[in-house]
């Protein structure tokens, strides 16, 4: 592969990732995801699958898009004022998957790619993604596991790009108004070209492969674990802070709105059901008191392991 740019074989490589996540989770769930294929009028278009009401997922989404614009959105344009004019292209996979077992945590994985073109011009590509976790109950173990599976994703960048990577999602995925993060991390990357293609793309089929091999074994171990209606409520009113960050903050929600993009595609990423109680305070010493404490603030998790 030499180093210019290929969006046609990162299209091909998102499709065959799409499928391999859905077959990972179907194996654990039992059920299947639904397809459904949608067009966008200005360009572009994608196939959502969904899997709604499963033995382990409660509602759980995994997303290919493919959009085209003459022009680049205000959301993509911020922080990048020289791509105004451009026409773009942007593609990748999406996914959120929340079980129905309080005791097993949200997840959420991101790979994309997007290109600004111009006539005359020489393009202006970047890849961006990641993978977090949103657990309701904490377990240490957990988070090892995961961090261990995200710092050795990004091998193909070296030693220094867990650590940046990963404080990068702690500051991402961090909800301002709460003081508070949505989670315990994982990694967050965005505008990633100056190793060049080739080895850009190399980073982030990395990522993209690793996010089963960092959720399945957790959504595995946790999903039969007992519960009663005190951690369905608190799972509930957790989830209530995932909606407030996607709403709030996210980037990726707000180029989908800005783009036109398919709505239903974009808000797939919210939970079927949650709460809000004001003024909510856990009791003292609970585990629902030890997310907070023990768990949300962002540290070294690989420490010691």
């Amino acid at each position: 592969m030499n180093d210019i740019p290929d969006k046609f074989v990162v299209k091909k490589y998102f499709l065959g990732l799409q499928d391999r996540i859905c077959q990972a989770l179907e194996a654990v769930d039992g059920g299947s995801f639904q397809r459904d294929e949608w067009t966008r009028a200005e360009g572009g278009g994608g196939q959502s699958r969904v899997l709604a009401d499963g033995e382990v997922i409660e509602k759980g989404g995994v997303n290919f898009s493919h959009v085209t614009g003459r022009e680049m959105p205000a959301s993509a344009t911020a922080h990048r004022p020289e791509l105004a004019g451009r026409s773009f292209e942007a593609m990748g996979v999406s996914l959120v998957i929340h079980p129905n077992n309080p005791y097993a945590p949200t997840s959420h994985a991101n790979v994309r790619f997007f290109i600004a073109e111009k006539e005359g011009e020489a393009p202006v590509w970047w890849f961006g993604g990641g993978f977090d976790l949103t657990p309701y109950y904490g377990f240490k173990e957990d988070c090892v596991h995961w961090h261990s599976v995200a710092r050795d994703a990004c091998a193909p960048l070296g030693p220094a790009a867990y650590p940046k990577y990963k404080k990068w999602c702690d500051e991402y995925f961090y909800l301002r108004h709460r003081e508070e993060a949505r989670g315990v991390g994982g990694l967050f990357f965005d505008d990633l070209n100056e190793p060049g293609f080739t080895q850009s793309f190399a980073f982030m089929r990395s990522v993209g492969d690793a996010y089963t091999d960092a959720y399945v074994p957790i959504l595995s171990k946790r999903k039969d674990t007992p519960y009663g209606e005190r951690e369905r409520q608190f799972q509930l009113y957790r989830r209530g802070r995932y909606v407030e960050f996607n709403l709030v903050y996210d980037r990726g929600t707000l180029f989908g709105l800005q783009t036109g993009g398919r709505t239903e595609s974009i808000l797939m990423s919210l939970p079927p059901l949650v709460r809000w109680e004001y003024d909510f305070a856990p009791e003292p010493e609970s585990a629902e008191a030890a997310l907070c404490r023990d768990f949300l603030p962002a540290q070294d998790w690989l420490k010691g392991a």
